[in-house]
């Protein structure tokens, strides 16, 4: 049924706000319009603070608030006057039978609860006490009964709604309509801050890492200007521009957005307490990784991997992004450069090209263990995060040979970089740099290929070099493939049935192997 174009008048409000944003201007403005302003706690006095006449709640209901302000709201007097039909007699008798007065506009937002619960020495009990429930209560039933009332939960619709009842002499059906929405989504967001938090509180069911029960509720930070594609819609949710701040540029795109996630997370496998590494992306997988002394010799080992890919990609780095890298930066067209932080003069020279976005990160405050989701049709996966990473630590050597200490080194940076390239997955790597890299291929041994002939294109030798492959080799064809091209030691992570075969060629060509246990797909 659509909406009736008459609009419902507003001749009482009541107002119960923890942030006092606009309240005043608000409550001047409806007090002008002759409504009759209705409100708890603090909120009725910074109305009255400001001149205005105020019915308190306590005096609405002739019941006190109590247990320390846990009650005030929760009361006939106040959901009886939201909750009535004005259409419906049987209504309107309990009204006038109980001495209730109809509520038409309700203006409520909630306490702080992710504000609080986002601080890192907040108490459990303070938590505990910044979850709202009147407030709740109340905007739930306006925005129920959205038919006779409105309902105020943002104050960015203060200005909006005050001007509407000024020229239309009250609200229209559609803004009711909107409104509620708003305050149904606001209620939904708010339940489900307060489950996640609770739920990284209490082990819910056993040793389960994953919930019962999957719910989202994430604010709308910014709309993009298309999604993958120009047709597509999207829009970035939820607090991931807490901890990525933008320095410079143009604003960020879906794509961007992507890569600089799959940057992040490459990243921080590598701690800047034993190097700088540089990797540069495109597609959101790596092309080139390197580490070294500095951040631009890091740079220049990433480079050396993939001359080509790197223009209109993104560059990030586990170290501040100084005036040498950026020099050497500037030399080409690179969509975003990510790093922990940027030195001013950096900054000064990468700022002299606008189209260019500088994203500085904070890595203590980006939690790399929240649950990974994807869609699929009607639903989504849910899986903890790969975060795992030191599983050279506790490999085991399955080969007659040994690998050297410049060997084990080696594969350990190629284990880090592998894990973070589209399966099948294959790296071939030194100490300190990537040398070939092969993924998203259909076939282990044809990421092999790929890898070989990528290194062969742009010049680089793979003799000597080691190799990581995400997943097991299935035949020892990958493997042979690999050590023809001068890989001289392997790891992966093993599980094979046909595990004894490979290693069985592995032992006939002289080179160590090793099986990680771990298993690190990325589709």
């Amino acid at each position: 049924m659509p909406p009736s174009k008459t609009p419902r008048p507003v001749a009482r409000a009541l107002l119960s706000v923890s942030d006092k944003t606009g309240l005043v201007e608000l409550g001047k403005g409806l007090a002008a319009l002759g409504i009759e302003l209705v409100a708890s706690g603090g909120t009725a006095s910074a109305l009255r603070d400001s001149g205005l006449t105020v019915l308190d709640v306590a005096e609405l209901t002739a019941s006190p608030e109590m247990l320390g302000g846990r009650v005030k709201t929760l009361h006939p007097k106040v959901h009886g006057g939201i909750l009535a039909r004005r259409d419906v007699e049987s209504d309107r008798v309990d009204l006038a039978q109980n001495g209730i007065g109809p509520i038409d506009l309700v203006v409520v937002n909630l306490y702080p609860f992710e504000a609080t619960v986002a601080r890192p020495e907040v108490r459990y009990a303070d938590a505990i006490e910044k979850i709202d429930i009147g407030g709740p209560s109340m905007l739930r039933s306006a925005a129920k009964n959205h038919e006779y009332v409105g309902v105020l939960s943002d104050p960015a619709d203060y200005e909006t709604v005050l001007a509407e009842i000024r020229n239309e002499g009250g609200l229209l059906a559609a803004t009711r309509r909107r409104l509620a929405l708003r305050a149904f989504r606001i209620t939904a967001a708010y339940d489900a801050a307060i489950q996640a938090w609770l739920g990284g509180q209490i082990q819910e069911e056993g040793d389960d890492p994953l919930p019962s029960r999957f719910v989202v509720g994430l604010p709308r930070v910014t709309p993009l200007r298309y999604g993958e594609n120009p047709h597509q819609a999207a829009a970035l949710y939820g607090h991931f521009l807490d901890n990525v701040e933008q320095l410079h540029g143009k604003a960020l795109s879906y794509n961007n957005l992507v890569d600089v996630q799959a940057a992040l997370g490459l990243i921080f496998d590598f701690d800047p307490a034993d190097h700088a590494a540089v990797g540069i992306l495109k597609h959101n997988t790596p092309c080139g990784v390197g580490a070294g002394a500095s951040p631009l010799e890091a740079y220049e080992r990433a480079f050396e991997t993939d001359p080509d890919s790197p223009f209109g990609g993104i560059i990030v780095s586990n170290v501040a992004f100084d005036l040498a890298l950026a020099k050497k930066v500037d030399e080409i067209f690179t969509e975003v450069l990510v790093a922990p932080s940027f030195d001013e003069a950096a900054l000064d020279l990468l700022r002299k090209k606008k189209n260019r976005r500088l994203l500085a990160f904070d890595i203590d405050g980006i939690d790399r263990a929240e649950l990974d989701w994807r869609r699929v049709f009607g639903g989504v996966l849910l899986q903890q995060a790969d975060t795992s990473v030191d599983e050279l630590e506790g490999a085991k050597v399955v080969t007659k040979a040994q690998p050297s200490d410049e060997q084990r080194s080696a594969l350990g940076f190629a284990w880090r970089v592998v894990k973070h390239v589209k399966s099948n997955a294959i790296v071939f790597a030194d100490a300190g740099r990537t040398l070939g890299v092969g993924g998203g291929a259909t076939s282990r041994v044809d990421a092999v290929h790929n890898a070989v002939a990528k290194a062969a294109r742009v010049g680089l030798s793979l003799e000597d070099s080691v190799l990581a492959s995400d997943a097991f080799f299935p035949f020892p064809d990958g493997l042979e493939a690999a050590v023809e091209a001068g890989a001289r030691a392997v790891i992966q992570p093993g599980g094979s049935n046909r595990d004894e075969l490979v290693i069985e060629a592995a032992d006939r060509l002289g080179i160590p192997m090793i099986f990680t246990g771990v298993r690190h797909f990325r589709h």
